[in-house]
């Protein structure tokens, strides 16, 4: 009989094969994963590249900038140069649409003139690109608004700082702006006290950095029309205020960066053949205007029941202002530019082939109107009756009253303002009280009839 097969070793041998397959497709399986990861890792990474050759990081981030430190602009932690898909933004906001129309770069586009002037000018056919460093001097909230209406227009807001002269010398290098309107400023009188600083960065040495870009970066030299003021006559006392009169004794530090940019920009015209206008804004008001500015606030607490402050000269007379409404000063704005002349520079800060334009114009409505009265026809218009401080005005830079003489205006390119105050302040309150979802008493047949225009 024949002896039963030894089972033993056939078992070990299975179970080794078993255990030599589990270790095989174990190290299979560590090797694909292996694998699969770092193809998942390389499409991630092509991906990521992808998104962002296509789809820039924005030029900076859209936090309220610190007030005291003014110098933050996209190149700070961008590359030294626009991306490919930012020039081409660049392009299409700037290329005019209409025949012989502009190409207009405006600084402070963020802001109140800027704002409706940048609307104005695409509206008619130009092209416009905007910068604005949306500084927190007044709400930031307010001059996010403004750029979400022109971004409904197709106008881009380039978010950075006239100081960052690298940046303006990519900007000029991107497209060839015809024109600049320089609006970006430090505003205000009061504030000088606060923050004195903040008017010499903005207003002079911001001032200098866009003269220089221009003079030696951009090709063709633009011509610029720029924000001057009428804080420059000072304590002059003849009335009204012309352009040949003397401006040597301003009130107060705003005054003096203005008159020192009136200054500086004689130069550039003279060394490097810059065509430069100079605007003397006097007191413009309207709706999504500065809320620093009387007419604003004074609607504000004059809506909460807050008493206001109402100033009176030593002499006892009311303090006056040629109040003037923004779609007048627009018009000046753009009359400017559309008579503004070539400059005639060299690229790159070269000879000048002649003499170049220096202009200076006043844009004013001709008509001073006493504080006393802007209160009395906010108070119609509210339905409101205004709680007042009369106090004698403080010697920190107001001047007791101004008064534009526009004929030079007139005569060079029709300047002529047309809204009284009543009018303009009947659309600023139509604009307020729907801005900031208000609802006025129905106490007052003005009132109402303010609610329904």
């Amino acid at each position: 009989m024949a002896s039963p097969a030894d089972t033993s070793k056939t078992n070990k041998l299975e179970r080794y094969n078993s255990y030599l397959r589990r270790l095989s497709s174990a190290k299979l399986l560590s090797a694909s994963s292996k694998l699969l990861f770092r193809a998942t890792l390389l499409a991630t990474i092509f991906l990521i590249l992808l998104l962002i050759l296509h789809y820039p990081l924005p030029l900076s981030i859209h936090s309220p900038s610190s007030f005291s430190s003014p110098h933050r602009s996209l190149l700070t932690s961008f590359p030294p140069s626009f991306s490919p898909s930012l020039s081409r933004q660049i392009r299409l906001s700037a290329t005019p649409r209409r025949s012989s129309g502009l190409s207009v770069l405006v600084t402070g586009a963020a802001g109140f003139i800027g704002t409706h002037c940048s609307l104005s000018l695409k509206k008619r056919g130009d092209g416009v690109v905007g910068l604005d460093n949306f500084n927190s001097y007044y709400d930031p909230s307010l001059k996010r608004a403004r750029q979400a209406l022109l971004a409904r227009h197709s106008i881009l807001i380039l978010e950075a700082d006239l100081n960052d002269s690298l940046l303006l010398s990519h900007l000029f290098s991107s497209y060839p702006f015809s024109h600049v309107l320089h609006l970006a400023a430090q505003a205000g009188v009061r504030y000088a006290a606060k923050n004195p600083h903040s008017y010499i960065s903005s207003n002079v040495a911001a001032l200098v950095s866009l003269f220089e870009s221009a003079a030696k970066s951009a090709d063709p030299q633009p011509a610029i029309v720029w924000a001057s003021s009428s804080s420059v006559y000072g304590l002059n006392k003849k009335s009204p205020f012309s352009e040949s009169d003397p401006t040597d004794n301003p009130a107060s530090l705003y005054a003096a960066t203005k008159k020192a940019g009136e200054a500086i920009a004689h130069t550039y015209n003279h060394i490097y053949g810059l065509s430069l206008t100079a605007l003397r804004f006097f007191t413009v008001y309207g709706p999504m205007g500065r809320p620093d500015m009387a007419y604003f606030f004074f609607t504000k607490s004059i809506l909460a029941g807050k008493p206001i402050t109402i100033f009176r000269t030593a002499d006892g007379k009311d303090v006056a202002r040629d109040f003037t409404y923004i779609d007048d000063v627009v018009k000046g704005c753009l009359g400017a530019l559309d008579t503004a002349e070539k400059s005639t520079g060299s690229p790159g800060g070269g000879p000048k082939s002649g003499p170049a334009q220096l202009r200076t114009y006043n844009l004013g409505n001709t008509s001073p109107v006493p504080v006393t009265k802007l209160v009395s026809i906010l108070e119609g218009l509210l339905g409101v009756k205004a709680k007042k401080n009369v106090v004698t005005m403080p010697t920190n830079g107001d001047v007791p009253f101004t008064h534009a003489n526009v004929s030079l205006a007139a005569g060079d390119f029709g300047y002529h303002p047309t809204t009284d105050l009543a009018a303009g302040l009947r659309k600023f309150v139509r604009w307020y009280v729907h801005y900031y979802g208000i609802k006025l008493k129905p106490s007052s047949g003005q009132a109402v009839a303010a609610q329904r225009l």
